[in-house]
């Protein structure tokens, strides 16, 4: 019973994680709306065309959606290596 009460009169530690969830940043979102314009694109820029091949195809799509993810991942990298997200022990 002391334990209790002595735990709740003093101070919550004061804790951190690594860097904010990915869901909290602006980054993911801008991500998926890049790779969204770029599945758009390569669906739209093809038709209606005649003759000739698709000049923006899924391979340029796939291609360009490889560099975005490459360049999350170090955006995320980035963040993560020096920042911290604090929160108290208890979760506030």
């Amino acid at each position: 019973m002391a334990n209790t009460a002595q735990r709740n009169n003093t101070r919550d530690r004061r804790l951190s994680t690594e860097t904010k969830a990915s869901t909290k940043t602006t980054e993911l979102y801008v991500y998926a709306a890049a790779v969204a314009a770029v599945v758009i694109t390569a669906f739209v820029v093809g038709i209606g065309e005649d003759g000739g091949g698709d000049p923006f195809g899924a391979s340029d799509a796939i291609r360009y959606i490889t560099y975005l993810t490459i360049g999350y991942m170090i955006a995320r990298g980035l963040a993560k290596s020096g920042s911290r997200d604090f929160y108290d022990e208890h979760g506030n």
